[in-house]
């Protein structure tokens, strides 16, 4: 079985106490506002930290917005949000070259993904053509336009909600799209202690209407270096494709997880052990993300379904040995 060897005193990438002080700031912050779900709240803040994206699929007036919208306050950040329809044009997301006549000249109009925080509402309603105007923004941080190409907002966190598969309007996310989320999620329901919170003002809109930021847009850029630098051991890097490698040989997944997907899980895992307070990333950092990390990018009998891959993931977690120090 392989070892874990300790983590050094200073892990490469200098001091991680600026990134998990941030972290802890904006879990106490975001949650708040989102009462009774934690959880959700840390994988949140991991997938921003890890510097990707987030999906949430859920039913509407669970929270997806408030998140969002809580996150982007807590940074002290731009919000911008696009409401997804069957007509939605990629420039209504990526914004579109005005001609000015006074000087008869053309100037470019951003549109809604020029900001730190992006909330994409039912992302499944937009055409292919529309969903295909996200690719290059959520992988390469830019818009090109008219030849031009134009820097997104660092950091740059796109949330995106879609509705159950099979509903009546919805275009199924493309596998090139699904693989650039870093995590997704499902909000749920709150239990009855965090709803009495909501409905007496301790939670909810109510207290997101009093949040105010407690960092800034570039610290939160620093932090996500930072946490590119967190350490992890060889053996946990090994326990990681270890993973990977039995998504693609599973009997039950047709198509297993990427190498894409093998990145992300790595960062994300260091992003949770800043969330947990730790400068040293370890195993159980690696299977607190797993499910929501590898859940869209797999197939199952030829289709992605969450639920499916979250139990054959769990299965695969069970059997795969876990290094020790």
């Amino acid at each position: 079985m392989s070892q874990l060897s300790a983590p050094p005193t200073e892990p490469a990438g200098g001091d991680p106490a600026p990134a998990l002080e941030l972290a802890r700031d904006l879990c106490a912050t975001v949650g708040a506002a989102v009462r009774g779900k934690d959880d959700v709240v840390r994988l949140s803040v991991a997938a921003l930290l890890a510097g990707g994206h987030l999906l949430l699929e859920d039913l509407p007036g669970t929270g997806k917005t408030l998140l969002a919208k809580s996150l982007a306050t807590a940074i002290g950040g731009h919000f911008g949000r696009v409401q997804c329809t069957p007509d939605l044009l990629p420039s209504d997301l990526t914004g579109t070259s005005v001609y000015v006549p006074r000087d008869s000249s053309w100037t470019f109009r951003p549109g809604p993904v020029f900001a730190n925080v992006v909330l994409v509402d039912e992302i499944n309603r937009a055409s292919p053509r529309t969903q295909a105007a996200l690719l290059e923004p959520m992988e390469e941080h830019q818009v090109s336009v008219d030849g031009a190409t134009h820097a997104l907002p660092s950091p740059f966190f796109c949330i995106a909600t879609q509705n159950p598969f099979g509903q009546v309007g919805t275009f199924p996310l493309p596998e090139s799209q699904l693989d650039r989320f870093t995590l997704v999620l499902t909000v749920g329901l709150p239990d009855r202690h965090a709803e009495r919170e909501i409905l007496t003002g301790e939670g909810g809109t109510e207290v997101f209407d009093r949040l105010r930021p407690v960092t800034t847009p570039e610290a939160v850029a620093d932090a996500i270096d930072a946490v590119r630098h967190v350490y992890c051991a060889p053996a946990l890097v090994e326990y990681v494709l270890d993973l990977v490698a039995a998504t693609r040989s599973h009997p039950e997944l047709t198509v297993g997880a990427s190498p894409r997907a093998t990145v992300s899980l790595l960062h994300v895992a260091r992003a949770h052990a800043v969330v947990a307070g730790r400068s040293h990333a370890t195993p159980d950092d690696v299977q607190a993300v797993a499910a929501a990390s590898f859940a869209h990018r797999v197939s199952v009998a030829g289709a992605v379904d969450t639920v499916a891959a979250r139990r054959v993931i769990a299965s695969i977690l069970a059997a795969t040995p876990v290094p020790r120090p």
